[in-house]
Formats: structure tokens, sequence, C-alpha cells
């Protein structure tokens, strides 16, 4: 099953029983979805075999693989020529050739060059006239129907070399085009090959088994040696290493992991070795998620294909009949040779078939969909991957996609020079007993073992404020701007040092006794190092760039013009961001938001292309976005675009090769110029340079 025409086959087929409520076709990796109440599902592969096709179930846990009945020897795949069958194509060939260049030097009789073609015939034909017959019995032109009526048409006016020709050039280049189709397929199939198989795993009595990880359950403990393959998602429990996560997230360099940090199925562990707890059984790791995501991307059709199938339909009978019209009206009413517009309508036949312009988008989708994933970058169907050459303008949110999302101490200012207080470890002390992201943040810039803290007593958390305590016998303020003035020490120096730090976008704090302040901190969520190149690749590329934040205006203006984003708007709760990404459309942009993937849900839905940052692992992530960015690397989607605008381009250039291929040959045709074996390149050989050509993609 490969062509829409062979598709509509089925539909008719299937469609006549009560039984079945839907159907969904992948032309691409050849598999049929059927939702039905039949008491017996064998009765549908009856049903597809009376097509000359052969059916064949998926088992449950072969379902993430739907391509793999390729490799069976499916009849319908020239691309699986038995040994047997590649020695019968070249015998074909040479007779074919032996027909010809008798005709031409006319060094035998014509019953001769008839036999010897015949042979040729004989020898690759009888699938293409079998598939040709069972078409035409079902009211259908595909293109074995339209080369059977062309070649039996050649006989039967005598063009026996050319009738040879093109049956053997029709099956070799099927053949061709059949293994680069695979290319496409194997592409996806290869996601599947990065989790082993197997995993060793602690047993109940202390020994390490190696077992099938379909079989390991969520607990268990996991070891991993150097240049081993992670078998299931986990969190490291001991031991340390470098990880390869490229497979994932398609970072370049490895990762290191130490004891709490997660791993993921399919990555690879580079030099140390340690043991890891599974989080994720097989079928839900995050490699599993990937791997379902683009089988779905797969399925759903690009607004292109939509275009394309639909056009198919009406172009393969529309010239089927036009050629019917070119064999009769010039011999009937303008006094043309009969065997001269047969032959012209034969040769019409043969360009006819759409195979060329069908199958060239799939092959371009899944193309891009497979570099993308190689990139770390999860499109969940063609629709965004042909709306991502379009966008226009991108708005952000700020905490977790342009800055790390974890508040860091940037700055420490001593305001008295002697002041008789150990500023870190008193700082450090109050900062640690506080959940607050603030002093979190102040306590881990310390980096100070819990027996190096003071005491402290009498501790208070100040709502808004800040926090109090009594540290070496006296009391100590680490607060805000409004606690310093509730305790009577502002000053305009102290006012204007806080205010210039606040302008950076930085949350500034004091530590002060009851006397004086002693120190500012400034606490800052730190921009990632790779946002500001980001963002300068999409100005590049042509795109705006809008920060929607909840934070205040000073703090989301101070990030905005260190990382280069055109316009910022900050203060706004989700609706607002919503808010802001409809009026950006209403002024005529394509819009595309990235976000976290959870909290700007309403926004990410609403924009014409939502992207989720640091999806890996966060399953919620890659349901729910339409492109998950696997890591916290911003410059992914400058990535995407590009390879967006690729697939954009690739899919017109193939449209525009394949019909004005085809209407040259029709001019070419009604003027007597072409030949019948000139109409299989034009159709044959079109097939494979478009699917060659979005190939192409793989290498992007």
């Amino acid at each position: 099953m490969c062509c829409p025409t062979e598709q509509m086959m089925i539909e008719s087929r299937l469609g006549k029983h009560g039984g079945i409520q839907k159907l969904e076709f992948n032309l691409m990796n050849r598999t049929l979805g059927v939702w039905h109440s039949l008491a017996d599902a064998r009765e549908i592969e009856r049903e597809v075999a009376a097509l000359g096709m052969r059916a064949e179930p998926l088992d449950a846990q072969d379902s993430a693989a739907p391509a793999q009945g390729d490799h069976h020897g499916h009849d319908h795949d020239h691309g699986s020529l038995s040994m047997r069958g590649k020695w019968l194509l070249a015998l074909s060939g040479i007779s074919a050739a032996g027909a010809e260049v008798l005709h031409f030097t006319e060094a035998a009789p014509e019953w001769v060059v008839a036999a010897v073609a015949l042979l040729a015939i004989l020898l690759c034909g009888p699938t293409t006239y079998k598939k040709g017959w069972i078409a035409l019995r079902n009211l259908n032109l595909n293109i074995n129907a339209l080369m059977s009526i062309a070649v039996t048409g050649a006989v039967l006016i005598g063009q026996w070399p050319e009738a040879a020709m093109v049956m053997f050039l029709f099956t070799l280049a099927e053949m061709i085009e059949a293994r680069s189709l695979d290319r496409a397929r194997n592409a996806i199939r290869g996601l599947m090959d990065l989790a082993p198989e197997r995993a060793t795993v602690r047993q109940a009595d202390g020994e390490w088994l190696e077992v099938d990880v379909k079989t390991v359950v969520i607990g268990a403990l996991v070891r991993v040696r150097p240049g081993e393959r992670i078998g299931l998602d986990g969190e490291i429990q001991r031991g340390s290493s470098a990880v390869n996560q490229a497979p994932i997230t398609g970072e370049s360099l490895p990762v290191e992991k130490s004891v709490g940090d997660p791993v993921f199925a399919g990555t690879i562990n580079e030099n140390g070795s340690f043991e890891y707890q599974v989080t994720a059984e097989a079928g839900n790791t995050t490699l599993a998620r990937i791997i379902h995501a683009v089988e779905e991307a797969q399925n759903s059709r690009a607004p292109t294909q939509r275009f394309i199938d639909q056009f198919s339909r009406v172009y393969t009978p529309a010239v089927f009949f036009f050629a019917l019209a070119v064999a009769l009206v010039p011999p009937l009413l303008m006094g043309g040779t009969w065997t001269e517009w047969i032959y012209r309508a034969l040769v019409l036949l043969v360009v006819a078939c759409p195979c060329a312009l069908v199958i060239s988008t799939p092959v371009s989708i899944v193309s891009g969909l497979a570099a993308a994933a190689r990139k770390g970058i999860l499109v969940k169907g063609g629709v965004y991957l042909e709306s991502g050459a379009k966008l226009s303008f991108i708005t952000l949110d700020k905490t977790g996609t342009i800055t790390h999302g974890k508040p860091e101490q940037t700055d420490y200012v001593a305001w008295v020079s002697d002041s008789g207080v150990d500023v870190p470890r008193v700082a450090a002390s109050l900062a640690g007993r506080s959940d607050h992201p603030v002093s979190l943040a102040i306590a881990k810039r310390a980096a100070l073992d819990e027996s190096a803290l003071l005491a402290v007593d009498e501790f208070e958390a100040l709502p808004g404020r800040g926090v109090r305590g009594v540290v070496e016998g006296e009391r100590h303020y680490l607060g805000n701007q409004r606690l310093i003035e509730e305790l009577g020490l502002g000053s305009s120096a102290l006012d204007a040092a806080m205010g210039d730090l606040e302008r950076q976008g930085k949350t500034v704090v004091a530590l002060a006794t009851e006397a004086r302040v002693v120190a500012l901190f400034a606490v800052a969520d730190t921009v990632k190092a790779s946002s500001q190149a980001a963002i300068e690749a999409l100005h590049r590329l042509g795109i705006k760039t809008m920060m929607l934040t909840g934070d205040n205006a000073h703090t989301a203006q101070a990030i905005a013009s260190q990382v280069g984003i055109d316009e910022v708007r900050g203060n706004l709760l989700p609706a607002d961001k919503l808010a802001a990404i409809g009026e950006l459309q209403s002024r005529g942009h394509v819009v595309g938001m990235v976000g976290d993937g959870i909290n700007d849900a309403p926004a990410l839905a609403s924009a014409q292309v939502g992207f989720a940052m640091a999806a890996a692992g966060t399953g919620t992530a890659i349901e729910t976005a339409d492109v998950a960015l696997m890591d916290d690397d911003l410059r992914k989607l400058p990535a995407f675009i590009q390879l967006s605008r690729s697939t954009t381009a690739i899919l017109r250039q193939n449209i525009g090769f394949a019909l004005g291929i085809k209407a040259i040959f029709l001019v070419f045709t009604l003027l007597g110029w072409a030949t019948m074996w000139m109409a299989v390149f034009a159709d044959v050989g079109v097939s494979l340079l478009v699917v060659l050509n979005g190939l192409r993609l793989l290498k992007k």
C-alpha cells in the first residue's frame, strides 16, 4: 500500500462492513489502523487479501514499530526482491535491451524481436499485471493498472521492444524507489534501537542478573558499566559518570551525572559505573514517549499532504479519461491514424499516475521529523513542521526558558568596612533556616557545611520582609528594603545602592544588626548562556521576539535588555499572556510561544506553535506541547525554524518538479515527441528523484 488509489480500494472494500467504525492510513509506513466491532478480526485480513495485498496484524508490543512488515517480503515491495527475483529482473533487462538492438539493426525477423520482448515482459511483469487486474476489477487506477494497460496496448499495436523496455524500467525504478523509501522509514525506526533489550538488575538475594528490560519494574536497582546504553529511565543511587544524552536531548557534550540526577533510556554511559533506581517501565520511558509522539506525528496530515491527497483523487481519473479522448477523438473526428494516437494515449497513461506527487510529501515530512528528533526536538505533527516556516513572532516566558529558573546570589556589597560580624556565616545561618528562594540562594553561595553554621536562637520569619534571629548573642536581620526602613536604618546612600541593583533585575536583601546595615546581597534568576545566542539567531531569521513574564517590570526589562529581546511585558497573569498573543495574531503575525509546558498552557495552546522547554523526563510537556525542546538549550528554537523552512522549501520543490515534468510530458506527448520509455522516467524516475530530495532533510 503506497498510493492513494490503493488506499481508496481498501476504504471501498472495508467500508461496506457495518462493524468497521474507523480506518486510519499511514502510507509512509504502510500501516492501517482499524476500529471495529467484528467478532473475528481475521475477516479484515480476508477482505484485504481479496485486493491482492496481505495484512499482517501487529502485536501490542510491536505497535511501536509499524514499519516492520517491510522486512517480511511483502509482494508489493519491489525493494524486497529475493535473489531469484533479482536474477529474473537482470535477465529481463538483457532481453529488453536485446529486443531494442534487434529491432533497430533489423538483424532478425519481427517474430524473433517479439519473442525476445515477450520474454522480458514475462520475466518481470506478472506481479504488475496481477496487481493491475485487481485494481481494474475494483474500478481503481493505480500505477500497476495504468502500466498494465500501457504495456498491453503497446504490444497490441506492435511496439514490442518499447513495451518490454517500459516494463523492465518500471520494475527496476520501483525497486530503487522502495529502497529509498526504506531509508526514511529506518530513520524513525532507528529511534527504537537506541534502548538496549536487556539490563543488569539487582535481585532479591543481592545477586546481579541480566534480564529483559520489559520485565523490570519501577523501583528496581539497575547497574550500568562504562560504555553501556541505559535501558530505562531512573535516578542515580550510587556512583557517578558522564552520560551522552544526545539521543534524547541532542546535547553535543556528555553531561556529568551523580547521585540524585535523572538518567534516560537510550542514553550512553561514557566512563564511570553507577547504579540507578528505575522510575518508569519500558513502555513509559522518555524515549518510548518520544517514539510514540513521532509515530502520531507521522499519522497526522500536514496541510500540503492533505491538499495533495485530495488533488490526486481527481487528477488520476481526469488524466485517464483525457488519454481515452486522445486515443479516440483525433482518429474519429480529425482523420488521425489510429496507431499513432493510441500510442500517444498510452504514453499519457504512463505519465498519469500521481505517485511522485503523493509520496514526496510524507517522505519529506518524515525525514524532517526524524532530523528534528535527532537534534533533540520533538515535533508533534507535520502541521507544526510546516507552520514553523511561517512564524514571524516568538513570545517567550522568562523563568526556566530564558533564565535558569533558580535564583543565585550575584552580588555582595560590604556596607561597613569593619563590622565585627562574620558576615558570610551569619547570613548563611539565617538564610539556611528559611525556605524562601532568595534565602536559599544566599545559603547556597556560602557553601558551608552544617557544622560550620552558627546557632540561631529566637528565629522568626517576617512575611513579606525577611527573617530575624539571635546569632552569637546579637540580634540580626536579613531582609528587604521595607524591613530596613521599619528598623530606621535607611539612608539615601543605601536607597541608591539598592535601587541600582534592583534596576538590574535583581532582588536585594540586607544583613543588619539593631544598630546598622552590615552588608547587601543581590539575588537574581540568571540568564542561560545560550539565550542571547538563540535570540540573535532568531533575529537573523527575521523573527521578532517578546518576553511575557509575571515578574516586575524592572526585572523583566533588565533580562530582556541582557539577551536582546525586542519587546517585554511584565506583571502578567496567564490570562494576560493569552491576550498578548491574541493581540499579535490580530496584527497578522504567526506566533510561537515558548514556555514550560504546564504553567503557560493557555498561551501555548493559543499560539500557532507551542514550544515546551526541557521536556526530557516531563511527560506533561511532551503530551501538551506542539514542539518539545528536549533540553534547556533555547538555540534549538532557531534550529527548528531553519529545519521547518528547509522542509517547506523541499515540499514546494517536489510538488513543482512533479507537476512541472508531467505538464512538459503532456505537451510533448500531444506533439508526438515523447516515447513510452521516456514516460517511464517522467513518472517513476520523478518519484525516485523527489524521494531522494526529501531524504536530504536527514542530513540537516
